[in-house]
């Protein structure tokens, strides 16, 4: 007799269905699982038995084979622990095998029988409800597979015990509700920081239309306070986008608790992080930085000291929202739809610039300093703004600055702008205006007379490629937005070409 549980293999944030096939039958007492295992996998023979025996169930004295089909497909991580378990508990007759048919089942076991949470619950009660099948998971799991529909059945036990007191209806496992983090309270707010009227700005405008950002400035002029800002001044995540920044979580094993926040993302990689590190890799092709910021930010700080191979991975996950990882045996493709926002020194001392300050390198610490950012990277920034360092009369001034609560409300209004503008056009591909694609923006951001001679003649004099071109029309039409303008108008198109003007300054130095 051959008993059969259905789990999942993960291929990025999809499940793919894996059957288990648990046989016993007469031979030299021993356990095999066969189906391409990991190490991981391969070692839960021996969680498996010690935690059957703390159950009170014996293995039998004879040969058991368990078969990961489909064969070739590779095995990884240790949520097969359960479904092996549970498949050989029913080839045993502990628990009756025809009520494990409509279940996909994954959890990791304790030696003492309990059973504790792991990766990727919600992508795989995604795809058992697609199937129309339940979900058996760990306890601990289930407020985050709960998520997958109101109607969906799942069991989360917290042991085996309990698994198997169900199935035999001397125990009812109650369906776990849908867990929801509180959204925190303690952001760091915009009011905080003194002076710095121009970046403010031009952090909204980044906040409204998705764009991305570069500051450039001294040491102490608020750059990394201005980006952790950011977060407390963007609208929350749509469900759909919940889901999709939820389910990267899930697999990368990030859910607190199983709970789920409709705060976006906020990441801040270290400048030494590898490019595997920043785009995802490694021996089970995890989700990098990139794709755990879906839908949120990117913050590099000192962003010269990545390597320039990082800096440079990072080109096709601005352009496309996608981060593709490929090996020699198979290929993942996360999202990565980002806002990057990075911020730097205009040169290695840190000084260049200031008044009354003279580097003994001269020019040179400048351009070399800054032509560790490739000019096609550069090139994908929309927002680039000279920070300043901040004078003393901006710090002793008694009077505070204006809340993120009013800059998130225009942020607010300008993003719901383009949604309902993107909806009568029938594009679901983009929400933002730094998203959609340049047929669209030609469309939706056609300047008055007096803004296309202007752009005209900037595009000329600052030789724009063609992608700096559409760059500029779309943090116009963010510009007009905000102003609650249906039309792009002059002053919309100057504004977002001055934040063009100060980085082809740095893209020379490149």
């Amino acid at each position: 007799m051959v008993a059969r549980v259905r789990t999942v293999a993960f291929q990025g944030i999809e499940a793919v269905p894996v059957d288990v096939q648990v046989m016993i039958a007469p031979g030299k007492v021993n356990m095999h699982i066969v189906g391409l295992p990991d190490k991981a996998v391969a070692e839960s023979r021996e969680r498996v038995q010690a935690a059957l025996h703390a159950s009170g169930l014996s293995m039998p004295s004879k040969k058991v084979t368990v078969n990961l089909a489909p064969a070739d497909l590779p095995k990884e991580g240790s949520h097969y622990d359960l479904p092996i378990a549970l498949g050989l508990m029913a080839a045993l007759g502990a628990i009756p095998g025809d009520m494990l048919a409509g279940y996909v089942v994954l959890g990791e076991l304790s030696l003492d029988g309990t059973i504790t949470a792991v990766a990727g619950a919600l992508p795989a009660a995604i795809g058992a409800n697609a199937e129309g099948k339940g979900l058996i998971c760990p306890f601990a799991c289930g407020p985050e597979a709960a998520w997958a529909g109101k109607d969906f059945d799942i069991l989360a036990p917290r042991s085996l015990i309990a698994i198997a007191n169900h199935f035999r209806g001397t125990q009812v496992l109650s369906r776990p509700e849908a867990g929801i983090r509180a959204a925190p309270r303690d952001l760091p707010d915009l009011a905080d920081i003194k002076g710095q009227e121009t970046a403010k700005r031009a952090l909204e405008v980044a906040a409204a239309g998705g764009h991305n950002l570069l500051m450039i400035g001294p040491p102490g002029s608020g750059k990394s306070m201005l980006a952790q800002r950011l977060p407390s001044i963007l609208p929350p995540l749509a469900p759909k986008e919940l889901l999709e920044v939820s389910m990267i979580a899930s697999v990368a094993g990030e859910l607190g608790e199983g709970k789920l926040t409709d705060r976006r993302p906020f990441r801040a990689p270290h400048h030494s992080a590898s490019m595997a590190a920043m785009v995802g890799g490694g021996l089970r092709a995890r989700p990098g930085e990139v794709s755990l910021a879906h839908h949120g930010v990117l913050f590099l700080d000192e962003f010269p000291e990545f390597t320039p191979q990082t800096l440079d991975a990072l080109r096709q996950p601005l352009e496309t929202g996608d981060c593709m990882i490929a090996r020699a045996n198979h290929r993942v493709t996360y999202p990565a739809r980002i806002q990057l926002v990075a911020a730097m020194n205009p040169c290695r001392c840190g000084m260049a610039g200031e008044p009354g300050y003279r580097c003994l390198r001269g020019e040179r610490c400048r351009t070399d300093y800054q032509a560790r950012i490739s000019g096609p990277l550069l090139d994908r920034i929309d927002l680039r703004i000279e920070v300043p360092a901040v004078s003393a009369s901006d710090l002793i001034r008694p009077d505070r600055a204006e809340k993120s609560a009013d800059v998130a409300l225009r942020v607010g209004r300008a993003r719901a702008l383009q949604r309902e503008r993107f909806e009568r056009l029938g594009v679901s591909s983009a929400t933002t205006n730094a998203h959609c694609s340049p047929a669209i923006i030609e469309t939706i951001a056609m300047p008055d007379a007096a803004g296309l001679s202007l752009l005209k003649d900037a595009s000329e004099k600052l030789a724009f490629s063609a992608r700096a071109y559409h760059r500029v029309l779309k943090v116009a039409r963010t510009l007009a937005d905000l102003d609650a303008s249906e039309t792009v108008g002059r002053i919309h198109l100057a504004e977002a070409i001055s934040y063009r003007m100060s980085a082809e300054r740095v893209a020379q130095a490149a």
